[in-house]
Protein backbone atom coordinates (compact mmCIF):
# COMPACT_ATOMS: atom_id res chain seq x y z
CA UNK A 1 0.00 0.00 0.00
CA UNK A 2 1.28 3.21 -0.97
CA UNK A 3 1.38 6.06 1.37
CA UNK A 4 1.97 9.52 -1.13
CA UNK A 5 -0.25 9.82 -4.45
CA UNK A 6 0.64 9.43 -7.67
CA UNK A 7 -0.47 12.02 -10.42
CA UNK A 8 0.13 12.68 -14.46
CA UNK A 9 0.22 15.87 -15.31
CA UNK A 10 0.39 18.35 -18.48
CA UNK A 11 1.79 21.75 -19.07
CA UNK A 12 0.98 23.35 -22.07
CA UNK A 13 1.82 26.75 -23.78
CA UNK A 14 -0.08 27.47 -27.22
CA UNK A 15 1.41 31.12 -27.85
CA UNK A 16 4.34 33.49 -26.87
CA UNK A 17 1.29 35.77 -25.67
CA UNK A 18 0.51 33.64 -23.20
CA UNK A 19 3.89 32.98 -22.16
CA UNK A 20 4.33 36.87 -21.72
CA UNK A 21 0.77 36.82 -19.59
CA UNK A 22 2.77 34.42 -17.03
CA UNK A 23 1.77 30.94 -18.35
CA UNK A 24 4.92 29.92 -19.38
CA UNK A 25 5.84 26.14 -19.52
CA UNK A 26 8.18 26.84 -16.35
CA UNK A 27 5.69 28.82 -14.19
CA UNK A 28 2.87 25.81 -15.44
CA UNK A 29 5.51 23.01 -14.30
CA UNK A 30 5.89 24.94 -11.34
CA UNK A 31 2.27 25.52 -10.34
CA UNK A 32 1.80 21.54 -10.80
CA UNK A 33 4.46 20.34 -8.68
CA UNK A 34 3.23 22.72 -5.81
CA UNK A 35 -0.70 21.26 -6.98
CA UNK A 36 0.59 17.50 -6.11
CA UNK A 37 2.42 18.46 -3.18
CA UNK A 38 -0.72 20.00 -1.49
CA UNK A 39 -2.51 17.12 -2.81
CA UNK A 40 -0.05 15.04 -0.57
CA UNK A 41 1.38 13.22 -3.33
CA UNK A 42 3.74 14.10 -6.31
CA UNK A 43 3.98 14.38 -9.91
CA UNK A 44 4.93 10.94 -11.72
CA UNK A 45 5.08 11.65 -15.50
CA UNK A 46 4.83 15.34 -17.15
CA UNK A 47 3.71 16.12 -20.56
CA UNK A 48 5.10 19.30 -22.18
CA UNK A 49 3.99 21.19 -25.05
CA UNK A 50 5.75 24.08 -25.79
CA UNK A 51 4.89 27.01 -28.14
CA UNK A 52 7.24 26.27 -31.19
CA UNK A 53 5.34 22.65 -31.24
CA UNK A 54 3.25 22.12 -34.80
CA UNK A 55 -0.09 20.82 -34.59
CA UNK A 56 1.19 17.30 -35.50
CA UNK A 57 3.32 17.31 -32.65
CA UNK A 58 0.93 19.24 -30.50
CA UNK A 59 -1.62 16.04 -31.26
CA UNK A 60 1.26 13.23 -31.08
CA UNK A 61 2.38 14.59 -27.00
CA UNK A 62 -1.71 14.39 -26.41
CA UNK A 63 -2.38 10.95 -27.50
CA UNK A 64 0.58 9.73 -25.70
CA UNK A 65 -0.76 11.64 -22.66
CA UNK A 66 -4.05 9.08 -23.04
CA UNK A 67 -2.43 6.06 -23.20
CA UNK A 68 -0.22 6.49 -20.29
CA UNK A 69 -3.05 7.34 -18.73
CA UNK A 70 -4.72 4.74 -19.11
CA UNK A 71 -2.32 1.96 -19.14
CA UNK A 72 -1.25 3.39 -15.56
CA UNK A 73 -4.70 4.10 -14.26
CA UNK A 74 -3.91 1.82 -11.29
CA UNK A 75 -1.57 3.40 -10.54
CA UNK A 76 -2.45 7.30 -10.79
CA UNK A 77 -4.62 9.53 -8.16
CA UNK A 78 -5.52 11.84 -11.00
CA UNK A 79 -4.16 13.87 -13.90
CA UNK A 80 -3.14 17.53 -13.27
CA UNK A 81 -3.60 20.93 -15.31
CA UNK A 82 -2.39 24.14 -14.72
CA UNK A 83 -5.51 25.54 -15.81
CA UNK A 84 -8.63 24.61 -17.64
CA UNK A 85 -8.17 25.50 -20.83
CA UNK A 86 -3.84 24.41 -20.22
CA UNK A 87 -6.10 20.99 -20.79
CA UNK A 88 -7.19 20.99 -24.29
CA UNK A 89 -7.35 22.93 -27.42
CA UNK A 90 -11.03 21.99 -28.72
CA UNK A 91 -14.07 20.41 -27.07
CA UNK A 92 -13.43 17.08 -28.78
CA UNK A 93 -10.31 16.49 -26.47
CA UNK A 94 -11.73 18.00 -23.81
CA UNK A 95 -14.60 14.97 -24.03
CA UNK A 96 -11.48 12.64 -24.05
CA UNK A 97 -10.06 13.42 -20.56
CA UNK A 98 -13.66 13.37 -19.04
CA UNK A 99 -13.72 10.13 -20.32
CA UNK A 100 -10.56 9.21 -18.19
CA UNK A 101 -12.22 10.75 -15.33
CA UNK A 102 -15.59 8.66 -15.85
CA UNK A 103 -14.21 5.04 -17.09
CA UNK A 104 -10.76 5.41 -15.16
CA UNK A 105 -11.76 6.81 -11.89
CA UNK A 106 -9.00 8.94 -12.67
CA UNK A 107 -9.81 12.76 -11.85
CA UNK A 108 -9.52 15.74 -13.89
CA UNK A 109 -7.36 18.42 -11.74
CA UNK A 110 -6.79 22.41 -12.29
CA UNK A 111 -4.58 23.31 -9.77
CA UNK A 112 -5.32 26.91 -10.29
CA UNK A 113 -9.21 26.33 -11.20
CA UNK A 114 -10.04 24.02 -8.78
CA UNK A 115 -13.81 22.39 -9.27
CA UNK A 116 -15.44 19.59 -7.61
CA UNK A 117 -16.21 16.26 -9.04
CA UNK A 118 -19.87 16.57 -9.01
CA UNK A 119 -22.51 17.42 -11.62
CA UNK A 120 -22.34 21.59 -10.84
CA UNK A 121 -18.28 21.08 -10.92
CA UNK A 122 -18.14 19.69 -14.21
CA UNK A 123 -20.54 21.95 -15.24
CA UNK A 124 -18.27 24.78 -14.24
CA UNK A 125 -15.45 22.97 -15.92
CA UNK A 126 -17.34 22.25 -19.30
CA UNK A 127 -18.05 26.17 -19.82
CA UNK A 128 -14.49 27.24 -19.01
CA UNK A 129 -13.66 24.41 -21.89
CA UNK A 130 -16.10 26.22 -24.21
CA UNK A 131 -15.28 29.45 -23.70
CA UNK A 132 -11.24 28.24 -24.26
CA UNK A 133 -12.07 26.69 -27.66
CA UNK A 134 -14.66 29.45 -28.49
CA UNK A 135 -10.78 31.72 -28.17
CA UNK A 136 -8.94 29.22 -29.79
CA UNK A 137 -11.34 29.22 -32.52
CA UNK A 138 -12.00 33.07 -33.11
CA UNK A 139 -8.39 33.73 -32.78
CA UNK A 140 -8.04 31.35 -35.98
CA UNK A 141 -11.09 33.38 -37.93
CA UNK A 142 -9.12 36.57 -36.84
CA UNK A 143 -5.86 35.88 -38.12
CA UNK A 144 -7.22 34.46 -41.05
CA UNK A 145 -9.03 37.60 -41.84
CA UNK A 146 -6.02 39.61 -40.92
CA UNK A 147 -4.37 37.83 -43.55
CA UNK A 148 -6.59 38.06 -46.12
CA UNK A 149 -6.82 41.96 -45.32
CA UNK A 150 -3.23 42.67 -46.08
CA UNK A 151 -3.13 40.43 -49.36
CA UNK A 152 -5.96 42.58 -50.61
CA UNK A 153 -3.92 45.71 -49.11
CA UNK A 154 -0.84 44.49 -51.78
CA UNK A 155 1.20 42.79 -49.28
CA UNK A 156 3.04 39.34 -48.58
CA UNK A 157 1.72 37.74 -45.65
CA UNK A 158 5.04 35.35 -45.20
CA UNK A 159 8.48 35.36 -46.93
CA UNK A 160 9.33 37.57 -49.68
CA UNK A 161 10.41 35.91 -53.18
CA UNK A 162 13.82 35.78 -53.88
CA UNK A 163 15.44 39.04 -54.59
CA UNK A 164 13.35 40.65 -52.03
CA UNK A 165 13.84 41.05 -48.66
CA UNK A 166 11.28 41.40 -45.88
CA UNK A 167 11.38 44.88 -43.90
CA UNK A 168 9.42 46.52 -40.53
CA UNK A 169 8.89 49.64 -41.33
CA UNK A 170 7.04 52.14 -38.29
CA UNK A 171 5.79 49.01 -37.39
CA UNK A 172 4.92 47.28 -40.61
CA UNK A 173 6.19 44.07 -42.39
CA UNK A 174 6.93 45.31 -45.93
CA UNK A 175 9.25 44.11 -48.55
CA UNK A 176 12.23 45.73 -50.40
CA UNK A 177 14.35 45.09 -53.41
CA UNK A 178 17.24 42.62 -52.16
CA UNK A 179 20.23 44.70 -53.46
CA UNK A 180 22.23 41.43 -53.96
CA UNK A 181 19.99 39.32 -55.58
CA UNK A 182 17.61 41.89 -57.21
CA UNK A 183 19.46 42.54 -60.35
CA UNK A 184 19.59 38.60 -60.55
CA UNK A 185 16.45 38.50 -61.16
CA UNK A 186 16.47 40.93 -63.81
CA UNK A 187 19.08 39.29 -65.24
CA UNK A 188 17.70 36.02 -65.71
CA UNK A 189 14.18 37.71 -67.44
CA UNK A 190 16.28 39.31 -69.83
CA UNK A 191 18.51 36.23 -70.77
CA UNK A 192 15.54 34.17 -70.99
CA UNK A 193 13.17 36.83 -72.72
CA UNK A 194 15.75 38.03 -75.37
CA UNK A 195 18.45 35.92 -75.85
CA UNK A 196 16.52 32.89 -76.63
CA UNK A 197 17.64 30.17 -73.94
CA UNK A 198 15.92 27.50 -72.50
CA UNK A 199 16.26 26.57 -68.84
CA UNK A 200 19.40 24.47 -69.34
CA UNK A 201 21.43 27.00 -70.81
CA UNK A 202 19.95 29.88 -69.11
CA UNK A 203 21.86 27.33 -65.84
CA UNK A 204 24.79 27.10 -67.71
CA UNK A 205 25.04 31.19 -68.84
CA UNK A 206 24.37 32.17 -65.08
CA UNK A 207 27.20 29.60 -64.00
CA UNK A 208 29.74 31.14 -66.51
CA UNK A 209 28.70 34.85 -65.27
CA UNK A 210 29.49 33.59 -61.49
CA UNK A 211 25.59 34.33 -60.92
CA UNK A 212 24.92 31.98 -58.08
CA UNK A 213 21.79 31.39 -56.12
CA UNK A 214 22.82 31.26 -52.75
CA UNK A 215 26.96 30.86 -51.29
CA UNK A 216 26.08 27.40 -49.98
CA UNK A 217 23.88 26.60 -53.34
CA UNK A 218 26.27 28.26 -55.61
CA UNK A 219 24.58 26.32 -58.85
CA UNK A 220 20.67 27.10 -59.80
CA UNK A 221 18.56 24.41 -59.93
CA UNK A 222 16.44 23.94 -62.84
CA UNK A 223 13.40 23.47 -60.98
CA UNK A 224 14.18 26.44 -59.15
CA UNK A 225 14.48 28.93 -62.71
CA UNK A 226 11.04 27.23 -63.90
CA UNK A 227 9.51 28.42 -60.64
CA UNK A 228 10.83 32.08 -60.82
CA UNK A 229 10.32 32.62 -64.21
CA UNK A 230 6.45 31.70 -63.51
CA UNK A 231 6.22 33.57 -60.11
CA UNK A 232 3.62 36.38 -61.01
CA UNK A 233 5.03 37.77 -57.79
CA UNK A 234 7.72 39.42 -60.19
CA UNK A 235 4.75 41.36 -62.22
CA UNK A 236 3.43 42.96 -59.14
CA UNK A 237 0.86 40.44 -57.71
CA UNK A 238 0.52 38.98 -54.65
CA UNK A 239 -0.77 35.42 -54.12
CA UNK A 240 -3.10 33.95 -51.30
CA UNK A 241 -4.99 30.58 -51.37
CA UNK A 242 -4.24 30.18 -55.07
CA UNK A 243 -5.68 33.71 -55.63
CA UNK A 244 -3.98 36.83 -57.15
CA UNK A 245 -4.23 40.61 -55.68
CA UNK A 246 -2.34 43.57 -57.45
CA UNK A 247 1.00 44.48 -54.98
CA UNK A 248 2.65 47.47 -53.37
CA UNK A 249 6.25 45.87 -54.15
Amino acid sequence: MRNSKRFLALARVSSREQEREGFSLDVQEKGLHDGAERRGGSITKLFRIAETASKKDERTTFKALLAYAKEHAEDLDGILFYKVDRAARNLSDYVELERLESEYDLPFISVSQPTENTPAGRMQRRVLASMAAFYTEQQSVDVREGLSQRVKSGLFVGMAPYGYRNVRVEGRGLVEVDLENGPKIARIYHLYAYENHTLDSLIEKLTQEGMTYLPSVPRWARSKLHALLRDRAYIGDVQYHDQWYPGTH
